[in-house]
């Protein structure tokens, strides 16, 4: 197995439980902006698709500067993960109803045949995540014996191509 496909199976397996992403992308004045969305499919290949309006602010800035530069970060207790990239609206119906569910229900009007019902789209050129493994309690230990010795805290980090 390459290094390529390691990174990516590394930033996969970090993101593939954590149900809301912050992305950021560019307005239409040039300022950048976040919006929690939910990632839709978790089986990370380099590209990352979330459920949108499309009349809503963050998909008529991206479909204005197709493809948009954007980030997609995702936080838990114990890792974070930085995706840089690209973002376009994609009109796919049969895409659209295979990713709906209750949880996108309860957020967008009409279902997957309301024509205002968009994909996200984002690929990820590059990545770069940290990981400090273990339960909260072996964290908490750590923090204490880096500040105890002054040894600096270890963590996996990385910046993966995609």
């Amino acid at each position: 197995m390459s290094e390529h496909d390691d990174g990516t199976r590394k930033v996969a397996d970090l993101i593939k439980d954590i149900r809301i992403a912050m992305l950021t992308h560019a307005d239409s004045n040039g300022v950048l902006v976040s919006h929690p969305m939910a990632t839709q499919e978790v089986e990370f290949d380099g590209d990352v698709l979330f459920v949108a309006e499309r009349d809503s602010h963050k998909a008529r800035d991206i479909a204005a500067q197709s493809p948009a530069r954007v980030n997609v970060a995702y936080s838990s207790q114990s890792s974070w993960v930085s995706l840089s990239g690209t973002a376009t609206i994609v009109d796919d119906n049969a895409k659209l109803a295979e990713l709906w569910n209750t949880f996108t229900g309860a957020w967008l009007e009409g279902g997957p045949e309301n024509p205002n019902n968009i994909i996200i789209k984002v690929s990820a050129d590059s990545a770069e995540y940290w990981d400090s493994p273990g339960a909260k309690v072996t964290q908490i230990a750590n923090f204490v014996k880096a500040k105890v010795t002054g040894e600096r805290l270890e963590g996996d980090n990385e910046v993966v191509d995609l």
